[in-house]
């Protein structure tokens, strides 16, 4: 079991690292005035969103395995981590929604709004580490 929980630790970082950069291209789209520019960053997010998509996936897997071997259902702080989980999945269909508008050029969103939207897994991320370590309830 301790090597599907390290694989499930390498895939939850993965998938982070996908939400975390993902945003930050659609700040620099939001931004960008050149169409040279635009279509390579496009790229790159069209690229990245196709990467993290199964890394999610196999996140999710390896998770519900290890809560299943694990851990009893009665564990409150476990009910809200998978609270914040199932959040960061719409979180990252809301952003194949975002990359669909860009490539429709559509997008009508501010560079500013994007930065903010940006920091919603980083607070995720807080909660659940906080949640898994400390299990306050």
């Amino acid at each position: 079991m301790l090597w599907l929980k390290s694989f499930h630790i390498v895939m939850v970082v993965s998938w982070f690292a996908g939400l975390f950069y993902l945003p930050r291209i659609f700040v620099n789209l939001a931004m960008e005035t050149h169409e040279a520019a635009y279509d390579r960053l496009l790229l790159m997010a069209r690229k990245l969103y196709r990467f993290v998509t199964p890394i999610m996936w196999l996140t999710l897997a390896t998770g519900i395995w290890l809560w299943l071997a694990y851990f009893p259902f009665n564990m409150n702080w476990m009910w809200a981590k998978l609270t914040l989980v199932a959040g960061l999945v719409g979180y990252h269909h809301v952003c194949k929604g975002l990359l669909r508008a860009f490539e429709a050029r559509q997008n009508l969103k501010s560079h500013i709004w994007f930065r903010w939207f940006n920091e919603i897994p980083v607070i995720v991320l807080l909660v659940v580490v906080l949640l898994v370590v400390l299990k306050p309830f």
